[in-house]
């Protein structure tokens, strides 16, 4: 292993904690119909015995702005989903069709939306906390070239910058991401 290789696994690293973030922020509501918002669920399906992604158990579709349809591949699962949708932190109350559910997205409140904006930079310093050891595995890595004597000393004060500079664009990218996802929340 070398620095190079070490630059790039913590890039990479920095990188996936930034798509995961953007990922979470899909599920924050905003008061818009969204696929997103449910679909990573987890359902406990008593039938099967095991915990599954909603997305996996189900078609889900926006047919209206303040809408989503949720339609079960076996309808055994339908009481599982509406339990799960409705056990969800999302606030959301479904209401059982025929073969389907209808998720009605109510309005957010002031009081909600500033709920929401907490989630919001709760997740973004979870991600932060992520990018801050993936820091620390490479200057990690760095010093044990260092003590096997695969790069000189200079050599690994060059890696450490090169890191906090990574660490800095992500931390950035991290922030431009909740004010963007904030602005959207609070815009009524």
């Amino acid at each position: 292993m070398d620095s190079e290789t070490v630059i790039l696994e913590v890039e990479d690293a920095m990188t996936k904690c930034v798509e995961y973030l953007i990922h979470e922020f899909a599920g924050v509501r905003t008061g818009k119909a969204s696929p997103a918002l449910i679909e990573n669920l987890d359902v406990h399906v008593h039938a099967y015995g095991a915990t599954s992604k909603l997305k996996s158990l189900a078609v889900i579709s926006s047919p209206e702005p303040r809408m989503l349809n949720v339609q079960p591949f076996d309808p055994s699962t339908t009481r599982d989903i509406e339990r799960a949708i409705r056990e969800s932190k999302l606030g959301l109350n479904p209401a059982a069709a025929e073969r389907s559910l209808r998720v009605p997205i109510p309005e957010l409140s002031e009081e909600r939306r500033k709920e929401m904006v907490k989630l919001i930079k709760q997740l973004a310093e979870e991600a932060k906390i992520q990018l801050r050891a993936a820091r620390k595995n490479g200057i990690d890595a760095g010093k044990k070239l260092k003590a096997d004597s695969q790069i000189t000393e200079d050599g690994q004060k060059d890696l450490e910058r090169d890191i906090q500079e990574l660490t800095n664009k992500f931390t950035k990218k991290i922030d431009e991401h909740a004010v963007a996802k904030e602005a959207d929340l609070m815009k009524v």
